[in-house]
């Protein structure tokens, strides 16, 4: 084989690995994706199925940095608290009654909790991402409601499961869970999803968006209503009257016709949502002593905790109120007691910075319009101050005929969104998310099931990868060249540059001030205009006249003369006359 043969096939071959690569690149792009779709969508439905996805997700995630070159890590807001709980929990494994176990339960949540935390804030990184994970978000939601409705409607006895106290409720005898664990974690779930969908309602901006998703809240708010769940009615119901109070009134009239329509319907409601502020059940007794014990124990360790996920082995040693019963106590039924008493203090602050980080995060998002083209000025503009201009627009807007805007199909109206829309949506919805999660978190721990934990981690990389969709607003922009102003020697001014609209402004004034000045000068010329034609006029007149006596005295003068010479002639002949005479 020649020299240029070879050369020949060697870029043959470059050419076919580097197309393979390309190949390679786009399926993981596109496979790690779907796999965290199925993540979303798989967790309210069937956890296992969705750990399985977020496994391969990862993967995918990693082969793709390796092959996607322009696939970089990026740091989210809030990397270092999320560093600081890994590590301060991790700590507290050396302190647990039992090691190894809460070594296995660290890795396996804690684990499951970062990868979520990660791969969710690696992959979001456009527009269409967002709509497709609030989509599968959106359609696990509705199947959850839709089995919810069917445990309702054809009945589910709860007396067996413990969950109500049949003493103080004799008439509850259904509570619905649907594919949660229980009422609770199932009313933490709906919180969420409600709040998801008022952030999208108050942004969607037309009529067809808001019948779908007041739609969505209205059988959602069925459904919680159907749990039972006392803290988490009251939660959601806080939520909205603050929301109506501090940013639309009616709001909160329709939150009040909505409560007044529940309760009214199912009297036990009502029952059991005043039950929270007294001691009718055992309930809220034993979240009371557990309370007690909890501080005991962030009394005894404070700083790195008893252990992670030690918190049932430890309970028995700080038993006040059961005293010895044969009931195992898994976690304190308050979020922030129970990650205190388990990590300590310091590892209950760090998750704390993140979380209530992520949710003034999601809150403070400011996303705008994007602004519209501005063109040149040119001279056939109207001008807003001309009398003539104006005169001429109003004119031709009471001829022109306003367009008709064009009929959407609803679905084509419903899936088509504006970005900054869904995006200020989807950020006010994670917000009173998460704030709904902080509330429920003092009269329980939702977070203690694990598809509740993954799904709360999942919202906050959302909010984090959101951010970087918002670009820096005008006075974060401004502040660079303040600062530099100041390092400035003193007595020296720094002009800033101009923008395009006070460029145009001021050619427009300019303009008009020449037009101004053109037409003064016009006008200033008009006198002396009008002084010079009276004298060019007289002086004609003059001139005319003058012109007319000079003729008028060379016709007396030509006639004279035809006098005298008629006279020379007579005198002449007279003397011929004499002179013959003689």
């Amino acid at each position: 084989m020649s020299a240029e043969e070879s050369s020949e096939m060697r870029a043959v071959n470059a050419r076919r690995r580097a197309a393979n690569k390309e190949k390679w690149r786009a399926r993981y792009i596109k496979w790690s994706w779907q796999f965290v779709l199925a993540e979303a969508f798989l967790l309210a439905l069937v956890p296992p199925a969705a750990t399985a996805a977020l496994v391969l997700a990862t993967i995918l995630t990693i082969l793709r940095f390796r092959a996607d070159k322009e696939f970089t890590f990026r740091h989210l807001p809030f990397d270092v608290p999320l560093g600081l709980f890994v590590l301060l929990s991790a700590l507290s494994i050396l302190v647990s009654p039992d090691r190894a176990f809460s070594f296995y339960n660290w890795y396996n949540l804690v684990g499951v909790y970062v990868l979520t935390y990660l791969v969710v804030g690696q992959n979001l990184r456009s527009r269409q991402q967002v709509k497709e994970l609030l989509v599968v978000v959106g359609a696990a939601a509705v199947l959850v409601l839709l089995y919810g409705f069917y445990q309702f409607l054809f009945g589910i006895d709860i007396s067996a499961m413990k969950w109500v106290d049949g003493d103080a409720f004799p008439e509850l005898r259904k509570r619905v869970f649907s594919t949660w664990e229980n009422p609770n974690i199932l009313a933490g779930y709906l919180d969420i999803i409600i709040c998801l969908a008022f952030g999208l309602f108050i942004k969607a901006g037309t009529k067809q968006k808001r019948m779908v998703l007041g739609g969505l809240l209205a059988a959602a708010a069925a459904c919680l209503a159907m749990t039972y769940a006392r803290g988490a009615c009251l939660v959601i119901a806080v939520i909205f009257v603050a929301y109506g109070m501090l940013k639309d009134w009616r709001v909160l009239l329709v939150c009040a016709v909505v409560a007044a329509g529940l309760l009214l319907a199912d009297p036990v409601l009502y029952e059991r949502l005043s039950s929270v502020f007294t001691k009718v059940d055992t309930s809220s007794e034993m979240r009371l002593a557990f309370w007690e014990s909890t501080i005991a124990m962030i009394q005894d360790h404070p700083f790195l905790g008893i252990g992670w996920g030690a918190y049932w082995k430890v309970y028995p040693e700080y038993d006040f109120y059961l005293q010895g019963a044969d009931i195992l106590i898994v976690h304190a039924h308050n979020m922030y007691l129970n990650y205190a008493a388990e990590i300590g203090i310091p590892g209950m602050l760090s998750f704390m910075w993140l979380f209530f980080g992520s949710l003034w995060l999601a809150l403070q998002q400011r996303f705008l319009p994007a602004e519209p083209a501005v063109s040149a000025p040119t001279p056939f503009d109207y001008n807003e101050d001309g009398a003539v201009d104006a005169e001429l627009k109003k004119i031709s807007d009471s001829v022109q005929r306003p367009e008709e805007a064009p009929q959407i199909p609803f679905w084509q109206d419903f899936i088509h969104w504006e970005d900054w829309r869904l995006f200020s949506g989807a950020s006010l919805g994670l917000g009173l998310a998460l704030i709904s999660v902080a509330l429920n978190g003092i009269t329980d721990d939702l977070l203690f099931n694990i598809p509740s934990s993954m799904f709360l981690w999942m919202l906050m990389a959302f909010i984090a990868a959101l951010a970087a969709f918002n670009p820096p607003q005008d006075d974060e922009m401004e502040e660079i060249p303040v600062a530099a102003a100041e390092e400035e020697p003193a007595g020296e001014e720094i002009a800033a540059e101009p923008t395009l609209a006070e460029k145009m402004k001021a050619d427009m004034d300019e303009a008009q001030q020449a037009a101004e000045s053109k037409s003064a000068a016009e006008s200033a010329a008009e006198p002396a205009e009008a002084g010079e034609t009276v004298e060019k006029a007289a002086e004609g007149e003059a001139a005319a006249a003058a012109d007319e006596e000079a003729k008028n005295s060379s016709e007396e003068k030509q006639q004279d003369d035809i006098k005298d010479e008629k006279e020379a002639e007579v005198h002449e002949k007279s003397g011929e006359h004499i002179k013959g005479d003689h």
